[in-house]
């Protein structure tokens, strides 16, 4: 398994914004943690469904996010990755933001099964 090359489409499938390729990288029983929430882990979603819904909502929210300047990490012994990257968009109200962030991914049989997200926070 390549993980690096599957992080990197992962961003391309992101800024295309093409949700169904997204999905196709992720296991039937994956997990995706948002850095929002009100838990110590921000907001979790748990099994494909749920990740789907999730992050057609980010779409719907930052209808043109991109993830740009994306730097890839791997520990191919652990079966995880990293992505760190730069996140531009504009909310629907028209505001900009623009924030660095990562993404902690872990993965079993080529198939993510957790994306976890960070990004700092701007005021």
């Amino acid at each position: 398994m390549d993980i690096r090359s599957i992080l990197i489409a992962l961003c391309e499938a992101f800024n295309a914004h093409d949700l169904d390729r997204i999905m196709s990288f992720f296991a039937e029983d994956c997990v995706l943690e948002m850095p929002r929430g009100d838990k110590p882990w921000g907001a979790r979603f748990e099994g494909k469904t749920d990740v789907s819904a999730a992050l057609a909502k980010r779409f719907e929210g930052l209808p043109d996010v991109h993830y740009g300047a994306d730097e890839h990490f791997v520990d191919a012994a652990a079966n995880t990755g990293i992505s760190r990257w730069t996140l531009t968009g504009t909310t629907g109200a028209g505001v900009k933001v623009e924030v660095k962030g990562c993404d902690f991914y872990e993965f079993r049989d080529g198939k993510v099964i957790r994306k976890d997200s960070y990004w700092k926070i701007v005021e």
